[in-house]
């Protein structure tokens, strides 16, 4: 096979055998291998493995690069659980949509944690989509009451539609109202429910916290989006946007009065929709559980049907890591990995 890696695609790299050379999977095989089953596993047991001690994130690093209004950074760990070591690189460049490119662009690496040798590398922006939507559809399996028959979307970006999709499955949903700052946007939400033969209904906010039994929040907001007094009792809120400092999409107010889950507390409080909260005192960081431990049965998670829960996912490396290595495996299964030697 001629030319150099460079000069290649994933694609046209020859299949690997598991455990030869480094493997090399693309955002189309990815997508092939990982779908919505595959990734909730891989979210759920991370979680899991986190809330045990048997996974830690490293110290994530983001940064304004100076150019083309992009946020550039590193998110990292390890899983002893799993045998899962590896960094997520990458960030978000607003101008792609006009390039018809997705505006959150990541790779992930995957290293031996044997050996520190380079084991994968692998296309994360598919599998950012994915895993972001498992870990709201985690919170709903463990959290939502079991009886909830409306699911409201706030936001109708490009993770929308995930996010719908995976949240219809772990309810006996029966009708999905959603509300977008660009209403235009609503009809990637509708097209969804037609598919499914799901009813859709567009609504203003305030009906939208009436109706719901699940809500998801998934934009870049800067306000609040969503009021407390909004909200009936019993709710599951999904706040899936937040993962800034500075970013907000829920009342603060809320969060006072919910019962408060996570993916990791430490990032929550500091660019989770937590921070808010935290900084103006409403909400203390001990009141905030990671969800982890109601995946182990160490914490009971809902205690009954008016409680409001919610869950604030800010997006952890061991999330990308957990998902990339279910890619690595399934592809290498089907010889669909790429294979290079260094």
């Amino acid at each position: 096979m001629g030319g150099s890696i460079e000069e290649r695609s994933f694609e046209e790299l020859s299949p690997v055998d598991a455990g030869a050379g480094i493997s090399l999977v693309s955002e189309a095989v990815c997508e092939q291998v990982v779908g919505r089953p595959e990734a909730f596993t891989a979210v759920e047991s991370v979680f899991a493995a986190m809330a045990s001690g048997a996974a830690y994130n490293f110290p994530v690093v983001r940064e304004a690069i100076g150019h083309a209004d992009a946020l550039y950074g590193f998110k990292s760990g390890f899983d002893r659980a799993g045998m899962v070591l590896g960094v997520k690189s990458g960030g978000y460049w607003p101008g792609n949509v006009d390039k018809n490119l997705t505006n959150h662009q990541s790779t992930v690496i995957l290293f031996d944690p044997d050996t520190g040798q380079l084991r994968s590398l692998v296309g994360g922006n598919y599998l950012t989509a994915v895993r972001t939507a498992a870990a709201s559809a985690v919170s709903i399996a463990h959290l939502a009451r079991k009886d909830a028959r409306v699911l409201g979307m706030v936001g109708a970006g490009h993770q929308s539609t995930f996010q719908l999709r995976a949240a219809l499955e772990q309810r006996n949903f029966e009708k999905v109202v959603a509300w977008n700052p660009h209403p235009e946007y609503l009809s990637r939400l509708a097209a969804v429910c037609e598919e499914l033969g799901m009813p859709f209904a567009a609504v203003e906010r305030e009906q939208l916290g009436a109706e719901a039994d699940v809500i998801i929040t998934i934009t870049s907001a800067f306000e609040p989006l969503l009021m407390k007094q909004w909200i009936k009792p019993g709710t599951h809120i999904a706040c899936m946007g937040t993962d800034t400092k500075g970013k907000q999409e829920v009342d603060p107010e809320l969060l006072a009065s919910a019962s408060v889950f996570t993916d990791e507390v430490a990032q929550s409080i500091s660019i989770g929709e937590a921070q808010h909260a935290v900084a103006s005192g409403l909400l203390n960081e001990a009141d905030i559980t990671p969800i982890g431990e109601v995946i182990n049965g160490t914490h009971p998670g809902r205690r009954d049907d008016l409680e409001i829960t919610l869950f604030d996912g800010t997006g952890v490396g061991l999330q990308d890591l957990a998902v990339a290595s279910a890619a690595v495996e399934l592809a290498q299964a089907k010889g669909l990995a790429g294979q290079v030697s260094l």
